[in-house]
This record gives structure tokens, sequence and C-alpha cells, in this order.
């Protein structure tokens, strides 16, 4: 038996190497299963980037319309989203009077 492992010495070797890279290739730290993985979070951080700019926008236009030129009909909306003044599908009517 000893004859046998000295003659497929280097057959032996060669297997076990071939094996140790067949499996750093595929589950490795840089292997190709941690690589779609990476690849997979880079997408979900690259969109939440993509959301956290698009609010970052949203909040600067917002508070543009409360510092630079005052909106007034922003200032309502706001009013009436955070006080509930009034209900969504209402109509509002605003009456003047004639200083009598």
């Amino acid at each position: 038996m000893l004859d046998k492992l000295k003659k497929n010495y280097f057959t032996l070797i060669i297997t076990f190497l071939l094996i140790y890279f067949f499996f750093n290739l595929l589950d490795g730290e840089r292997g190709l299963i941690s690589y779609m993985e990476k690849k997979d979070i880079y997408e979900q951080l690259k969109n939440d980037q993509n959301l956290l700019i698009n609010n970052i926008q949203d909040l600067e236009d917002k508070n543009s319309l409360l510092t630079e030129n005052i909106d007034l009909d922003f200032i309502e909306i706001l009013i009436r989203e955070k006080f509930l003044f009034g209900k969504e599908g209402e109509t509002t009517y605003i009456i003047k009077h004639n200083g009598n």
C-alpha cells in the first residue's frame, strides 16, 4: 500500500490542490458566492443612496419654499397636514368681508 502511495504521490497532491482551489474559488472570502453576495449588497446600497438623495432634494425644495420666497400655499398645505385643518377632498372657500 505504501508503494502505491509513493507511485501516486504526484497525482494525490494535484488532486488535493485542485479540490482546495475549487472550494476557494466558489466559497472563499473572495470566491464566487461571496462576490454575488457583495454585488447584491452593493446594488441595495446604491438604491438606498438614490432614495436618500431624492429625500434630501425634496427636503431642500420644501426648505427653499419656507426661507427664500415664502409660499403661502405651501404654508397652508403644511397647516392642513400638521393640524388636521380640513379633510381630503373638501373644497375650500375664502369669504372676504366688504368692511361693513
